[in-house]
C-alpha cells in the first residue's frame, strides 16, 4: 500500500532536484576511434598532446604542409594569418575531429576544412582567404573564398554550433570529462557501461515488441511490467500489473514470481503476447502458468487485464527450479523452458523429471500457439516435434535433460552472411560443480541428471550407453562462478568489436564473460561523458533492444521487493561505428499518461548512490517470520528485529575502483622532429594543393610475440615500455576484474545467518574439481579460453552464503 512508499518520498524529492545532464556526444577521431594520449609529446599541434587524435607521425605531416603553405604566401599573408592557419590545420588532432569535419554522417563526404563558427570564419576569410587554395582542392570552396565572407562562411559552417571551431573549445559539457584510452596490458577488451533504468525490484527481463517503436518492456519479479520509451523515460502507468496473481515473497532467494514474457512475431498486427509466472493453489500447491494476453484496444502501452487465456499449467513439487524462459523461434513456434521441479539432484522418480520424457519438467517445450487441437487444448503440436509419435513422451517435448535453464536467446545471425541465424543459446545452472552454455537442438538430451557439465553426476545413469547426450558448448567450474545467467550474441551496430561475441554472466560472482577476454575498462578508459565502469553484483538477466544493442539487468540485493535493480547498456570505447550509421527512426508512440524522466543514479566516482534510510519501512516490514524456500538444506534463518535495526543504520552504496598499474622505463631517446624550418631546403620542393586521401588515424600498431601492441618501426628511437607485472590468480578468468558497486550494508552477513541460493536449491556435498573451465573439443562457438570480468562487491560473506546463494537454479 501507500504506507510502504512513504519512506521513499524524501529520496524522490531529492532526486527531482538533481538536474538531468544533457546528452553529450562522445569524443571521436576521423577514423571513428576514440582519442588517445600520444606516446611522445607533439612538436607542432602541442595543444592536443595531452589528449587528441594525432600521433607524432601525423603531427609531422601537418607541420610539413603548414610550412610549405607559408613558403608560398606573400610576406603580408604570412604575418596576417600564420596563427589562424595553424589553428585550423591542427583541428585534425582535436578529440572532436569527427564532429568538426562532419565525418560522423555516412551520407556526406568528409570535409577538407573543419567547421568554423561564423565570427571566427569571417576573421579567417579577411586574413587568410588567399591560403584556401592550398588547403583544399574543392572547387566550390576555392571559388567562394574569393567572394564575400558571408557566402564562404555559409559553406564551412556546421549545423550544430556546439561543434564548430572555436565553440567546441568553450563547451564545458564537452570538455570537462575527456577520457583516455590505452591498450590494456592484460590484453582484454575493455568495456564500459551506460545506465539506462534504475529503481527496479528484481528486474527479471527486458525485451522489445518487435513493432519498430523501439520501446522496451521491463518486468519485475513481483509482477509489474513497465514501458520505457526510446528517449529513456518510463510511463507512469504499468503495461501489466499481475502483482495480485503472482506468487512471490520478499525473502532473499525466493525465485518464484513473474519469470518470462514473449511477444508474438506478429504483435504489431495482433497485439498478442505470452507470460510465464508462479501461482499458488489453495495456499499449498505451487504451479507455473503460461498464459496468452492482448494489448488494450484503447492504449498501446497498456495490456488488457481481462484478456488472459491460460495456455498451460504445470505443478511444481518444490519452490525452486521454476525455469521461466519464453521465446519465439524463427519457425514461429513458442518455446517454453521449464525447470526440473526443484530440490537437489532431480530426485523425482527413478530417473528424475529431466530424463523422463512423459513429464513436462526439465524440458524445452515447443508448441504452435496459433490454433487449437482436436482435444480442446489452446495450442497445436508442431508436426515435426521430435517425440510426437513416441507413446512414452509428451508431444510438446522438443528437448530434455535440462536442469534449470536461466535465460535463453535467439541469435539474429551475422548482418551480412546471416551465419548463426536462429541458433538458440541457453545457460543451464548446475548443481555442485559446473555451469554450462548449450545450443538447443531438436530432440537433444542435455544430460541432467546423469551429467553436470561435461562430468558425471549420477554414475549409474551416466554409464548408460543409451544416454547419447548433447555436450555443452562451454562449461565452467564453481571456482569461476556458481550460477550462470545466459546472454546474447551481439549483433548490434554501435560497437563493431563485439560483433559475433556471445556475452553472458554469472549471478553469484558478478562476472561478465565472453568467448574472448573482456573486462570492465579502467577509470580513464570509461571517463567519457555518461559512461561508468562498475555495476551491481547480482546479474539477473541480459537483454537486446530492437536495434540489437546489448544490456544486462543487475541488483545489489536480490529480493523481489528491494528497489535496487538497474539496467546497464554495454559500450565499447575502443571502437565506435559512425553514429549516423546507427541512427534509428522509431515509429511514434501515442502516450496517454504521464512520463517519468530517467535520472541516473550511478556515478563515475565512489559517491553515495542511494541511502538505505529510504528503505526503512520496507526493512521493518520484512522482519516478521521465517521463510523456508525448499525442503532440503536451503532455508533462510530467522531475521530478528535487532538485526534489521542494525542493518538500517548501514552506510550506503559506494563504488570500488581497480586501476591497472604499469611501470614505464624511459631510455635516452631521439625525439621525432617535424620538417626543418630552413626555407632554402624546402624551396626545392614545389607545393601542390593538398588532397585528403584518408582520415587521420591513431598510431598504427602491430602485435609482438607477447601479444602486446607496439608502434610500427620508424626512423626514430622511441621510449621502451615495460610489460605489466603479472598478477597471481587461482583461475584463468580471475585476472579480469571490473569495478563494481559495493552492496548495501543490508547484505552484510550477520553471524549464523544463512542466505539461500536463488537458483540452485539444496546442495549435495561433492569434492571440487581442480579444473576451473572446460571447453568442448572441438569448440563450436568458443575459440579461446574464457576470460571474465569479476565484480568486487563489498559484502562480508561466509561459506554458507558462497555455497547457498548461487543464483537462479
Amino acid at each position: 500500500g501507500l504506507d510502504h512508499r512513504s519512506g521513499f518520498i524524501p529520496i524522490l524529492l531529492l532526486m527531482l532536484l538533481v538536474p538531468v545532464l544533457p546528452a553529450s556526444a562522445h569524443p571521436q577521431c576521423l577514423d571513428f576511434e576514440p582519442p588517445f594520449k600520444p606516446l611522445w609529446h607533439l612538436e607542432f599541434c602541442t595543444q592536443y598532446e595531452e589528449f587528441g587524435c594525432c600521433d607524432q607521425k601525423t603531427d609531422n605531416v601537418i607541420a610539413e604542409r603548414y610550412w610549405d603553405i607559408i613558403d608560398q604566401l606573400e610576406v603580408s599573408g604570412y604575418e596576417l594569418c600564420a596563427d589562424m592557419l595553424k589553428e585550423i590545420m591542427c583541428q585534425e588532432c582535436s578529440p572532436y575531429a569527427a564532429h568538426l569535419y562532419d565525418a560522423e554522417d555516412p551520407y556526406t563526404p568528409v570535409r577538407e576544412l573543419p567547421g568554423l563558427c561564423f565570427g571566427y570564419c569571417s576573421e579567417f576569410h579577411g586574413k587568410c582567404r588567399h591560403a584556401v587554395k592550398y588547403l583544399t582542392e574543392n572547387r566550390l570552396l576555392r571559388d567562394t573564398s574569393g567572394r564575400d565572407a558571408s557566402t564562404f562562411c555559409s559553406l564551412v559552417d556546421l549545423s550544430d554550433q556546439d561543434y564548430c571551431y572555436p565553440n567546441v573549445l568553450k563547451s564545458q559539457d564537452l570538455n570537462s570529462n575527456l577520457g583516455r584510452v590505452a591498450e590494456d596490458p592484460r590484453g582484454c577488451l575493455q568495456l564500459c557501461l551506460t545506465e539506462v533504468a534504475n529503481n527496479l525490484r528484481n528486474p527479471v527481463l527486458m525485451l522489445h515488441a518487435g513493432d519498430e517503436t523501439h520501446r522496451m518492456f521491463i518486468a519485475e519479479q513481483v509482477g509489474f511490467v513497465w514501458v520505457y520509451l526510446h528517449n529513456g523515460s518510463r510511463l507512469e502507468r504499468p503495461f501489466l500489473d499481475l502483482s495480485g496473481e503472482v506468487m512471490t515473497t520478499q525473502w532473499l532467494g525466493d525465485e518464484r514470481g513473474f519469470l518470462g514474457m514473449a511477444f508474438h512475431p506478429e504483435y504489431r498486427g495482433n497485439g498478442r503476447f505470452f507470460i510465464y509466472y508462479s501461482i499458488q493453489v489453495n495456499s499449498k500447491l505451487d504451479r507455473v502458468r503460461i498464459s496468452e494476453m492482448k494489448v488494450s484496444a484503447n492504449d498501446m502501452n497498456v495490456a488488457d487485464p481481462h484478456s488472459e487465456r491460460v495456455v498451460l499449467e504445470i505443478d511444481e513439487p518444490a519452490a525452486n527450479h521454476n525455469g521461466g524462459q519464453l521465446l519465439f523461434g524463427l519457425d514461429g513456434y513458442l518455446y517454453i523452458f521449464t525447470g526440473d521441479g526443484g530440490k537437489a539432484g532431480d530426485p523425482f522418480g527413478k530417473y528424475g523429471n529431466s530424463q523422463n520424457k512423459s513429464a513436462l519438467l526439465g524440458k524445452v517445450l515447443r508448441i504452435d500457439i496459433d490454433g487449437r487441437d482436436s482435444s480442446g487444448k489452446p495450442y497445436r503440436i508442431p508436426p515435426d516435434n521430435p517425440f510426437i509419435r513416441d507413446p512414452d513422451a509428451r508431444p510438446e517435448v522438443y528437448a530434455y535433460g535440462v536442469r534449470n535453464m536461466w535465460r535463453c536467446s535467439v541469435d539474429r545471425g551475422d548482418q551480412v552472411s546471416r551465419y548463426g541465424r536462429g541458433r538458440i543459446f541457453c545457460g543451464d545452472v548446475g548443481q555442485n560443480r559446473y555451469e554450462e552454455i548449450d545450443i538447443i537442438e531438436k530432440g537433444g538430451n542435455y544430460g541432467w541428471r546423469a551429467k553436470e557439465g561435461f562430468e558425471c553426476y549420477d554414475m549409474k545413469l551416466c554409464q548408460n550407453s543409451s544416454l547419447n547426450d548433447v555436450l555443452p558448448i562451454f562449461a565452467y567450474s564453481h571456482h569461476v562462478g556458481k550460477s550462470v545467467t545466459g546472454g546474447y550474441v551481439y549483433r548490434g551496430c554501435e560497437s563493431p568489436n563485439l560483433n559475433g561475441l556471445y556475452i553472458f554472466g554469472d549471478f553469484m560472482s558478478g562476472r561478465i564473460m565472453a568467448e574472448r577476454s573482456v573486462c570492465m575498462g579502467d577509470t580513464k578508459t570509461c571517463s567519457f561523458p555518461g559512461l561508468i565502469n562498475h555495476h551491481h553484483k547480482f546479474i539477473i538477466s541480459f537483454a537486446e533492444d530492437e536495434a540489437g544493442e546489448l544490456y544486462f539487468l543487475a541488483t545489489a540485493y536480490p529480493s523481489a521487493m528491494s528497489p535496487f535493480g538497474t539496467v546497464f547498456k554495454f559500450m565499447d570505447p575502443s571502437r565506435r561505428a559512425p553514429p549516423g550509421k546507427c541512427k534509428q527512426k522509431p515509429l511514434p508512440v501515442k502516450v496517454r499518461g504521464k512520463k517519468v524522466p530517467f535520472v541516473p543514479r550511478e556515478r563515475k566516482s565512489p559517491q553515495v548512490a542511494f541511502s538505505l534510510l529510504s528503505l526503512l519501512p520496507f526493512l521493518l516490514h520484512i522482519t516478521s517470520s521465517v521463510m523456508f524456500l525448499w525442503p532440503a538444506h536451503s532455508r533462510l534463518a530467522e531475521v530478528t528485529q535487532s538485526q534489521m535495526k542494525s542493518m538500517t543504520t548501514a552506510a550506503s552504496v559506494t563504488t570500488a575502483t581497480t586501476t591497472v598499474t604499469t611501470t614505464t622505463t624511459m631510455s635516452t631517446t631521439v625525439k621525432p622532429k617535424w620538417k626543418s624550418v630552413d626555407k632554402k631546403a624546402r624551396q626545392k620542393n614545389k607545393l601542390k594543393p593538398w588532397k585528403r586521401k584518408k582520415a587521420a588515424a591513431k598510431p598504427q600498431t602491430k602485435k609482438n610475440s607477447l601479444g602486446k601492441a607496439q608502434p610500427k618501426k620508424t626512423a626514430v628511437v622511441k621510449p621502451a615500455r615495460d610489460k605489466a607485472k603479472p598478477k597471481n590468480n587461482q583461475t584463468a578468468t580471475a585476472d579480469f576484474k571490473s569495478n563494481a558497486l559495493q552492496t548495501p550494508n543490508v547484505l552484510k552477513e550477520n553471524k549464523g545467518r544463512k542466505v539461500p541460493n536463488p537458483r540452485r536449491g539444496a546442495q549435495r556435498p561433492n569434492k571440487q574439481d581442480k579444473n576451473s573451465i572446460t571447453l568442448r573439443d572441438p569448440p563450436r562457438v568458443f575459440n579461446a579460453v574464457l576470460n571474465t570480468t569479476k565484480s568486487k562487491v563489498g559484502v562480508k560473506t561466509n561459506r554458507t552464503m558462497q555455497n547457498q546463494l548461487q543464483g537462479k537454479s
